[in-house]
């Protein structure tokens, strides 16, 4: 890798080629976050499995990959980067192959909600912010925002792929393409990402200042998660924003990310066809999530996030009342898929504000962790509203009006914050 970093031509840091590493690795993290919302109504079809049973694994799974955030990064402080990767990835890819296998719900609950759950979450929440963190002291926003954007290429990517091989090859089919992209990642990780810019020879991308040495690994996962817990939680800072990605994940991940396909199948559009909006919209998000991180270096970073959050809001009460065709599903996949992933480079520049470099991947994790509760409940609680009342029209509405009332509250980001031990 030392060698690779001096082979690059003149004006190019290595830290581009490791957010280009990580920007992979998400995008094939993306390839599993995927996949559910292509495959609840070919297992319905497949089991005679209600939306409800089939929604509890995919909330499992959803709250798992949050609640691993914190616990990650910890890992990652520890014991490295790369070893932390390799290992969550190889469990996320025996967790797809297995759920190839499955024939009752608990199969699905074990492979899909346990163990892609834990793996998927040592992986994405928290890897984009430590890395950023240790290799960018100029141009974070941009570079969160690249990474970030992984996650709507991938989807981009492999939505409509999926749901095509779904379609005409069956689920099983769509699983192994999963697992082969994993597979093909795993090594591309193992041998070019390294642990720091310092074990190459280099600093940080803009470092100018007398460069510092890295802080010594902490000695217990377990104890530096709890820990930074404990002094971000006497900051009122960061109950807003555990309480914005709540509603966060519950209007993306939980909701738009797991049921729109099976809401425009309601509404007669061709699984295919419905798969194809979410891809337009991760094409939009790409554009979004990237711009969103050049903005967030120079302009105020909580108006972006009412912006956003605003923008979601209407989007997700407009849509119920549309018509679902193609017009009306194209004004929505726009306005939503701009700012989908929009949120999170100017959370993380306010986070590191607020709670120091050294904290911020950490403490990113337990936010991200709300996160993923709440797409966690609105995956379960829409899957059981299907059930019971044919439709998805309150979930959608009552998550944009969330949207619309976390759009006013982020404006009070940083108004009489506490200094915090451990912040730089």
């Amino acid at each position: 890798m030392k060698r690779l970093s001096h082979m690059l031509p003149a004006g190019i840091h290595y830290a581009w080629i490791v957010v280009a590493l990580v920007f992979t690795t998400l995008l094939a993290a993306a390839a599993v976050r995927s996949a559910p919302s292509v495959l609840i109504v070919p297992l319905e079809q497949a089991f005679g499995w209600s939306p409800a049973t089939i929604s509890f694994a995919i909330s499992l799974n959803l709250v798992l990959y949050g609640c691993m955030g914190p616990f990650a990064a910890a890992l990652m402080q520890r014991f490295g980067i790369r070893p932390t990767l390799v290992g969550a990835l190889c469990v996320v890819d025996l967790g797809v192959i297995l759920s190839s296998f499955v024939s009752q719900p608990w199969h699905l609950v074990v492979c899909w909600g346990l163990l892609v759950g834990i793996g998927a979450g040592t992986v994405a929440p928290v890897l984009g912010a430590t890395v950023v963190n240790r290799w960018f002291t100029a141009r974070r926003g941009l570079a969160m925002g690249i990474v970030t954007a992984a996650s709507a290429t991938g989807q981009l990517l492999f939505l409509p792929t999926l749901a095509s091989i779904a379609q005409s090859d069956g689920w099983r089919q769509a699983v192994y393409v999963v697992a082969a992209v994993l597979a093909l990642v795993i090594p591309i990780v193992a041998f070019l990402l390294p642990e720091r810019p310092e074990t190459i020879g280099l600093r940080t991308f803009g470092e100018t200042g007398p460069s510092t040495a890295p802080a010594k690994p902490p000695a217990n996962p377990l104890v530096v998660a709890v820990n930074a817990l404990g002094r971000a939680s006497q900051s009122r800072d960061f109950w807003i924003f555990g309480t914005s990605f709540f509603v966060c994940g519950a209007s993306a991940n939980g909701l738009v990310g797991t049921h729109l396909v099976a809401f425009c199948i309601d509404h007669g559009i061709p699984e295919v066809r419905a798969a194809w909006l979410l891809a337009a919209m991760g094409a939009f998000n790409i554009v979004g999530t990237t711009c969103s991180g050049w903005l967030s270096d120079r302009y105020d970073n909580r108006v972006l996030l009412m912006c956003y959050f605003g923008l979601r809001g209407l989007s997700l009460i407009y849509l119920p009342y549309s018509r679902f065709d193609l017009e009306t599903l194209s004004v929505f996949a726009v306005f939503y898929g701009l700012d989908w992933l929009a949120t999170v480079p100017p959370m993380m520049r306010l986070l590191t504000e607020a709670f120091g470099k050294a904290d911020a991947p950490v403490i990113f994790g337990w936010i991200f962790a709300g996160h993923q509760l709440g797409a966690g409940s609105i995956a379960l609680l829409a899957g059981a509203l299907r059930s019971d009342l044919g439709s998805y029209f309150i979930p959608f509405f009552l998550s944009g009006i969330m949207c619309l009332v976390i759009a006013v509250l982020v404006l009070r980001i940083g108004t009489g914050r506490l200094a915090l031990a451990g912040a730089e």
